[in-house]
């Protein structure tokens, strides 16, 4: 396009010749792959403490460069240092106040690394407030069932003028691994996580369902929660925490639908949930409001399904214009990475691509980059 992002942005939306719909992406090829993500088990019959133990040896380094990352940006708004030091102070009082077993799953993270507790807090914490996705459900015309998501993060944190990437989102990708949490040696559920983190973003639980959240955009954000949480009010539910909890412990797509909609959570989300059974895809738009099937897909950004997107981030249109043209006879795992892999879909924010079929029990994930010329978001 002849377009400037000036140009685009003046006529309110990106226009549809902005965004092609890509082709013949995957297998996983070329610049906008960036990597494979291996694969670690997590041992939920081992104490809280030591379930990270492997996980985080291994990628002691990749989590350390990152928190320094955070630590630098810190320092840039308070050059003091006075932030990263209240976050040393005041954060490891949270760990006793979260539910089993995240508190001693942080700590045991924290004594592992060397990362100091409250900067490990800090870190489980953020995916509450600065989570952009793109999440997407469809049905093949023989009832196959595919879930795929970009997970996208880092927005505003520190953009890097030379490389023109998000720092944040460049340091968290050499710590997209795939987790295997197994108990008495058998896989409970399956996911693509961020070595340190705890919660659960993207998961499968083989045979059953499938299940990814986005962040919800609102006035009342996840900061909000987690304020209230620090001052004492504790009766909500950490969104992340509640996806692995539905992935470790619902044994149905209608239980996993009825806990993510009828939780309280500190924060407002999207959960994005796929069943076994044809027909059985949604959208929880928390609160308790549930999108019903829209055709043979469901798909979700991070906007409320009957608003309008911000013109300047409408990954919505470009997603469901490639949906659409590639057809319900035509979805694959092969074609939902090609919608995933079309700009701005893909963007400077994208991490990495997760790709399911839960009647498969499959879980391929791939870390993601957008050569220029990209959307920053």
């Amino acid at each position: 396009t002849n377009n400037s992002l000036s140009e685009i942005l003046q006529n309110g939306s990106l226009c549809s010749s902005y965004f092609n719909c890509r082709a013949q992406m995957y297998p996983p090829n070329g610049p906008t792959f960036k990597g494979g993500v291996s694969w670690y088990t997590v041992d939920l019959d081992l104490p809280p403490s030591k379930r990270w133990s492997a996980l985080i040896t291994d990628k002691k380094t990749e989590l350390v460069n990152m928190i320094q990352a955070i630590r630098d940006l810190a320092n840039a708004f308070v050059p003091s240092g006075k932030l990263i030091d209240l976050v040393d102070i005041t954060l490891p009082l949270m760990v006793d106040t979260l539910p089993s077993p995240f508190g001693e799953e942080i700590k045991g993270i924290a004594a592992v690394s060397g990362v100091p507790l409250g900067e490990v807090v800090l870190f489980n914490i953020f995916y509450e407030v600065f989570t952009v996705c793109t999440s997407i459900v469809a049905e093949d015309d023989k009832g196959n069932l595919f879930h795929g998501r970009n997970l996208d993060f880092g927005l505003f944190m520190g953009w890097d003028v030379k490389n023109k990437s998000w720092i944040i989102s460049e340091k968290l990708k050499p710590l997209v691994v795939n987790l295997d949490f197994k108990k008495n040696n058998q896989t409970v559920f399956k996911s693509t996580n961020f070595a340190g983190y705890v919660g659960m973003l993207t998961g499968i639980k083989p045979h059953v369902f499938t299940l990814t959240m986005n962040e919800r955009f609102s006035l009342d954000g996840g900061y909000i929660g987690i304020l209230e949480w620090i001052l004492g009010k504790r009766d909500g539910m950490w969104m992340s925490f509640l996806t692995r909890s539905v992935l470790e412990n619902a044994n149905s797509y209608e239980e996993a639908k009825i806990r993510l909609a009828q939780t309280k959570l500190l924060a407002p989300a999207y959960f994005i949930l796929g069943g076994n059974q044809t027909g059985q895809g949604c959208i929880i738009t928390r609160s308790r409001i549930d999108l019903k099937l829209d055709r043979w897909y469901v798909l979700e950004t991070n906007y409320d399904h009957w608003k309008e997107p911000l013109f300047l981030d409408d990954r919505r249109t470009p997603a469901k214009k490639c949906m659409n043209q590639t057809s319900q006879k035509n979805i694959s795992l092969k074609t939902m990475y090609d919608v995933l892999s079309t700009k701005p879909v893909l963007n400077k924010l994208t991490t990495y691509t997760t790709l399911m079929q839960v009647s498969e029990g499959t879980l391929e994930s791939y870390i993601r980059d957008c050569p220029n010329p990209c959307m920053p978001w």
